[in-house]
């Protein structure tokens, strides 16, 4: 599949059922009619920060992208910027405790990711920009990175398998039954161009749950994730204490292809590539075999990938019946 390389108000939606072995094409306007009573559709409310600084380390250039806050958290990268691919950009220099980052002073490192010490927050929204890749040639504004109900600034990139949500898309799905549902959960970065940072991804996250989500995915009917964010929160959260609770948290759960999932039924994500922790993340609800030919199927209709990209639902008897014809 071929990356959105702009932002995009319109979103074709894939629709993939493993318990009828098919997928079928639909437009994301579609997806109130997938929900029924007694659903929560749980969404990942946090806003994008400005994660990317440029920046000197002993007189050269370079990029820190900021995977957490509070204490600060960065990858380091050499010179340049998002117009080169994330894995032909520069070495950055060498780096040691007690060197010195303009404003940040930095207290470990493991490879090119950096603890550090400093004010990130006042740093990252005085002169910090969205973390961006090559396939969007156009630099982006902070607020072509936030889905609708952004609140708190937590992630490094985009919850974006919200990004196609409108208000009309949320009434809908309560007209429809469904109840909304909302935890933060602080999405980290897509890539680094370190192999062994990305091979370990996602990174350990923080998360949050309020007691109503808590209690609302608790009683539901079913449990639908907008995200892998909200999926890796909520399973993430079983795995810690056994149930979903209210909980503020980090979890360093790695989704796979064999993992059992606990709490969440349906998945709402993006089109994504093999061999990502997303497209892993992915098979574990519609397993190997389908995703797969529903993905080359994908590729064949022309889906678009990446943020700005379009959509996939996981759900099991999503299309069965009359419902199939209505969306094929």
């Amino acid at each position: 599949m071929r990356p959105a390389t702009s932002p995009r108000d319109d979103a074709r939606l894939l629709v993939i059922d493993p318990e009828g072995d098919a997928f079928a094409d639909a437009t994301f306007d579609a997806l109130p009619r997938f929900v029924r009573p007694g659903d929560v559709v749980v969404l990942n409310d946090a806003a994008t920060l400005p994660a990317s600084i440029f920046a000197t380390l002993r007189g050269a250039p370079v990029e820190l992208r900021f995977l957490a806050l509070e204490p600060p958290r960065a990858v380091l990268f050499g010179a340049g910027d998002y117009r080169t691919r994330t894995e032909h950009r520069a070495e950055p220099p060498p780096v040691a405790v007690g060197d010195r980052i303009d404003d940040f002073v930095v207290t470990g490192v493991q490879g090119r990711l950096l603890d550090l010490a400093g004010d990130a927050v006042s740093v990252l929204y005085a002169r910090g920009r969205p973390i961006q890749y090559a396939h969007v040639p156009a630099a982006l504004p902070l607020y072509a990175v936030q889905t609708l109900y952004a609140s708190r600034p937590w992630a490094a990139e985009m919850p974006s398998a919200g990004r196609p949500i409108r208000a009309a898309t949320l009434r809908a799905l309560e007209e429809a039954g469904a109840t909304i549902a909302t935890l933060t959960e602080a999405a980290g970065v897509s890539a680094t161009g370190d192999p062994a940072i990305d091979a370990a991804l996602p990174l350990p996250e923080r998360y949050a749950i309020p007691e109503a989500t808590a209690r609302a995915v608790r009683d539901a009917e079913r449990v639908i994730a907008v995200g892998t964010s909200v999926t890796r929160a909520l399973e993430g959260c079983f795995a810690a204490f056994g149930e979903v609770r209210a909980v503020d948290a980090v979890t360093s759960l790695r989704i796979r292809v064999d993992t059992p999932m606990q709490v969440v039924d349906a998945l709402l994500t993006g089109m994504h590539e093999p061999g990502t922790s997303h497209y892993d993340l992915m098979q574990a609800f519609a397993g190997s075999a389908l995703l797969g030919r529903s993905d080359a199927h994908a590729s064949r209709a022309g889906y678009l990938a990446h943020e700005f990209g379009d959509a996939t639902l996981i759900m099991r008897g999503a299309l069965a019946g009359a419902l199939l014809q209505s969306v094929a």
